[in-house]
């Protein structure tokens, strides 16, 4: 038995670079949802005038990650915080949100992200949202990170993430 959670925390590829490296996550796939295009593509979603986010799509094993974990390794690998912004990338494509797929996730989203709040000492600005459409997204962007670790991008903004991610969550890495 699989769970599935889709979660925009920022650019997929970082996303999808830290669930990757999580025990128990069978499948990550980076995409888009809650837009109101019909498969959109990536120079789409740059517009900023789709409305889709950049998600992943994490599969999980729940005897192995419970949802409630994998949104604390989420709320902890992004800054829910910042309304449509992480770090550099700006725009509504990179909002913080939860399209839950069930109830339960609802509710463990809601108790999570005020725990998270009281945490951080700011509000957040995570958008819980109902399940939609998850569109994947191009070949390219699919493990982006395993395949460019010299590009730029990961060097500067992913691999520092996945180290402190590392460090804090040891104990839930896959070997």
């Amino acid at each position: 038995m699989t769970e599935t959670a889709v979660l925009g925390g920022g650019c997929f590829w970082c996303t999808e670079s830290v669930f990757l490296a999580l025990r128990g996550v069978l499948g990550v796939t980076p995409g888009y949802s809650g837009g109101h295009v019909q498969h959109p593509s990536y120079e789409q979603v740059c517009t900023k005038t789709t409305g889709h986010i950049e998600v992943v799509r994490v599969v999980f094993d729940p005897e192995i990650i419970d949802f409630e974990t994998v949104l604390r390794v989420f709320f902890s690998t992004h800054d829910p915080s910042t309304l449509d912004r992480q770090g550099g990338d700006v725009g509504p494509q990179y909002a913080s949100a939860i399209f839950y797929q069930s109830p339960a996730q609802k509710e463990t989203a809601r108790k999570i992200m005020l725990e998270v709040q009281d945490e951080i000492g700011e509000p957040v600005v995570t958008r819980l949202l109902e399940a939609q459409t998850f569109w994947p997204a191009e070949s390219y962007h699919h493990n982006y990170y395993a395949r460019n670790p010299g590009q730029g991008y990961c060097q500067v903004v992913i691999s520092p993430k996945l180290a402190k991610f590392r460090k804090r969550y040891t104990a839930l890495l896959s070997s």
